[in-house]
């Protein structure tokens, strides 16, 4: 069985953009090869990002006090993105989703005092 001459006309911009694409991609890789200069110099393996040469190991421990910020953030976080729809529904959700979400705030409230108290975002 022949394949139909009008589907394969069908699929021809499709076959054409992706010689287009492809022809493109190679043009891109294969010209600065060609006519880039290679001068590795000094200055180029310089750290760069902080301005100072790095020092002690990478896999060195961090503070606690960096996982106890971030995981505030993570809750308050989450604690907005449940208000957000909760505010919205409020008035199909009815009195027991208003009161639902008041537990569920007094509950991150008083671990957000609790950290408070515990020192958790205080930095000496």
């Amino acid at each position: 069985m022949h394949p139909n001459p009008k589907i394969l006309v069908e699929y021809l911009p499709i076959a054409v953009f992706f010689s287009i694409a492809a022809f493109i991609s190679l043009v891109v890789i294969i010209l600065p090869k060609i006519f880039a200069k290679e001068t590795p110099q000094k200055d180029k393996l310089k750290s760069y990002e902080c301005g100072f040469d790095a020092f002690g190991d990478a896999r060195g421990k961090f503070d606690v006090r960096f996982y106890l910020v971030a995981i505030l953030f993570i809750i308050f976080d989450l604690e907005v993105a449940f208000l957000i729809p909760w505010a919205i529904n409020l008035k199909a959700i009815g009195m027991f989703g208003f009161w639902s979400m008041i537990v569920f705030l007094v509950v991150l409230t008083i671990g957000f005092i609790y950290e408070w108290k515990k020192g958790a975002l205080e930095w000496e």
